[in-house]
């Protein structure tokens, strides 16, 4: 079940994440380092990576390999209670001298838009305000990111949260406006629906956000009588023929370029619907990690979640409350 990611010293586990890959190309060392750090890992020795132990970090570090593999690469990781030689503290020590670095880098540019802000009120254009308006959204974005890494929450982060908070208004208050996002497509091959009736839908063990997600959609929208099924990987190759997979490596439906499991059916089988689209982009941030969308629900979302993943009976008990969570989720949004 889900564990929370080390809140303090007492509880703390952790995985460690050994890696190699192919000199070059040089971008698929850097694709990796960045996934880890957005991940909130840090480094600890030679190319060992630390993460605190929970259910969502075991999932990523396992999509990762997949990824690394791809690559013609090597990894592995393990789940230890501590290590020899360094202790738990200094580890949490660690994690929290890597946010503060994190948030005064932020801090720096929020001083130099607070500056131009003033300016504005001095007599400055809405056209500039909107360009502030826009940069002060994206170190936000950024900012939001590092709040869902700041595992042991450290000092400054709550200190510039409050800053930013008066930020975001001062700027609401100068020009009215909160910017845009653009969202990027990614081509799949197309599916019909007719075709996935009746059928037995195997996914990975241990249910979280993307695999409750999923299985809620199969069940409402693609396949009324699919029977979900829970399996190791390396069963993946011993399912009848007509079974589908999905949110599982080798699946027939999962992660495509930088979109989760929920996006993928969505797009494979031209579900289009606004309520939809929206929990796609909630799924997506809590799945995929990579600050691609941003929104409070998100957080109230992964907190339910959490908890069903701590208190559930077994894995169908888990992804039968989580189901029920995205069917309200849905009715709110239309």
């Amino acid at each position: 079940m889900e564990k929370t990611e080390g809140k303090t010293e007492k509880d703390a586990a952790w995985l460690l994440f050994f890696y190699s890959v192919p000199a070059k190309p040089v971008s698929s060392r850097v694709r990796i380092w960045r996934r880890l750090a957005k991940a909130g890992a840090i480094q600890l020795k030679g190319a060992v990576y630390v993460l605190p132990y929970s259910e969502r970090h075991y999932e990523f570090l396992q999509w990762l390999i997949s990824e690394i593999t791809a690559m013609k690469g090597d990894g592995a990781f393990v789940k230890t209670r501590g290590l020899e030689g360094i202790k738990d503290s200094e580890i949490i020590e660690l994690f929290n001298r890597q946010r503060e670095r994190d948030y005064k880098g932020i801090e720096k540019r929020l001083v130099e838009i607070e500056r131009q802000f003033n300016n504005i009120k001095k007599g400055g254009t809405t056209k500039e305000g909107k360009r502030l308006t826009e940069l002060l959204n994206r170190i936000i974005k950024e900012f939001d990111g590092l709040r869902k890494i700041d595992f042991f929450s450290a000092r400054a982060g709550r200190t510039l949260e409050a800053k930013i908070r008066g930020m975001k208004a001062e700027a609401k208050n100068l020009t009215g406006y909160t910017g845009r996002r653009a969202v990027s497509a990614v081509a799949l091959v197309l599916r019909q629906v007719k075709d996935y009736q009746g059928r037995t839908w195997a996914t990975r063990k241990r249910p979280y956000v993307d695999r409750m997600a999923s299985a809620w959609l199969i069940k409402r929208f693609i396949d009324k009588n699919a029977a979900l099924k829970f399996i190791d990987e390396e069963e993946i190759g011993h399912l009848n023929r007509d079974a589908a997979t999905f949110d599982i490596r080798g699946g027939e439906f999962t992660h495509q370029g930088d979109l989760c499991t929920f996006e993928a059916l969505l797009r494979a089988f031209c579900i289009k619907d606004k309520g939809l689209k929206k929990i796609a982009e909630i799924v997506h941030e809590l799945d995929m990690k990579d600050s691609k969308y941003t929104g409070d629900e998100a957080m109230g979302i992964e907190g339910i979640i959490t908890g069903i993943t701590k208190t559930a009976r077994d894995d169908a008990d888990a992804l039968e409350k989580g189901m029920a969570i995205f069917e309200m989720l849905y009715a709110s949004k239309t």
